[in-house]
């Protein structure tokens, strides 16, 4: 008996290392699963991010005709000041007009010959009457045709003034929507990764460009190198951070060829080339359909981009950015 209850009890001592070892392998991956890898997060992000950036840009679009509407309301303001002065003193003056022709009566030939003192003098006294009658009616033309153009001016800035308001208030918004999502992936990010993110990659793979050029591409491409490292941030076109857009319009600012802020824009902006025809400088859009994504070609297959939130502007091989859409050389 004794035997068997040696026998019993190490049997109930190897069932319960037994549970416990199939306890330690259920929470093992249950532990694991609450903390997801590298990998799945970046193709969350992934996901998200061609889903979001889309809207980025269009915030683009919409901010950088803001800017031009902003701009044409400024030139219009200072437009308006000296038209009104001088309908104002046009005013004045066919006022004053008016109280004289009202005190004196209209002048006629039979006044005209008795204060010449001359029946001789009549014909120049009735060309002068005519003459500034004459002018009387042009200058309240003028004065009629400057208060129309200004009413016009001026309707024209009220309804500039309120398509202005409207999207200001639709830009703040649409921001606030924005900058949630980015705040999300974020979360994502630091869960995968810790407090550094990606950060602690090279930004760099080797000499930028690659490829150098003393055109005005070549010297595109290296402002685009230089700015390696700056942080992303959307809707931001530097000195400190930048988009994929601002990032672009940035470096090509530099040599004096102006792109808008704006993916598609800078499509229209620059002649088609052929990935055989690349040269530094050249821009490469990617995601055909939607082309939410731009980067600068910096020679040797590479090119110079600012992915996505949480990242920094970056070399990168030209083929693993995301499916292309085509190329373009602004200038």
């Amino acid at each position: 008996m004794k035997r068997i209850g040696a026998r019993r009890a190490a049997v109930l001592r190897s069932l319960a290392c037994a549970v416990a070892a199939v306890g330690i392998v259920f929470t093992g991956p249950s532990v694991a699963q609450a903390t997801p890898s590298p990998a799945s997060v970046e193709a969350q992000i992934d996901k998200q991010w061609n889903e979001l950036e889309p809207v980025i840009e269009q915030y683009n679009d919409v901010h950088g005709k803001l800017l031009k509407n902003q701009a044409q309301l400024k030139k219009l303001t200072t437009q308006l000041t000296p038209l009104q002065i001088q309908v104002d003193v046009a005013l004045s003056q066919v006022r004053g007009m008016a109280v004289d022709a009202y005190k004196q009566g209209a002048p006629n030939a039979f006044n005209a010959m008795i204060m010449s003192g001359s029946p001789t003098g009549l014909t120049d006294k009735l060309t002068y009457l005519d003459q500034l009658a004459r002018h009387q009616q042009d200058q309240i033309a003028g004065v009629a045709k400057l208060r129309d153009k200004y009413a016009g001016m001026k309707s024209d800035l009220d309804v500039l003034t309120k398509s202005i308001a409207a999207r200001d208030s639709q830009l703040a918004q649409q921001k606030a929507a924005i900058q949630k999502k980015i705040d999300s992936l974020q979360k994502l990010r630091l869960a995968a990764y810790g407090a550094a993110g990606e950060s602690d990659g090279p930004f760099k793979t080797g000499p930028c460009p690659v490829t150098y050029s003393q055109d005005k591409g070549g010297r595109a491409a290296q402002r685009a190198c230089d700015l390696v490292g700056k942080p992303y941030v959307f809707g931001s076109e530097g000195p400190n951070s930048y988009d994929c857009s601002g990032l672009t319009k940035a470096a090509w600012a530099s040599v004096g060829v102006f792109l808008d802020h704006y993916t598609k824009d800078q499509w229209g902006e620059g002649k088609a080339v052929s990935r055989d025809e690349l040269q530094p400088g050249d821009l490469v859009f990617f995601y055909p359909g939607s082309l939410h994504h731009v980067a600068i070609y910096i020679g040797g297959g590479k090119v110079v981009h600012a992915p996505h939130t949480g990242d920094h502007v970056r070399m990168a091989v030209l083929d693993k950015v995301g499916p292309i859409a085509g190329f373009r050389r602004p200038g």
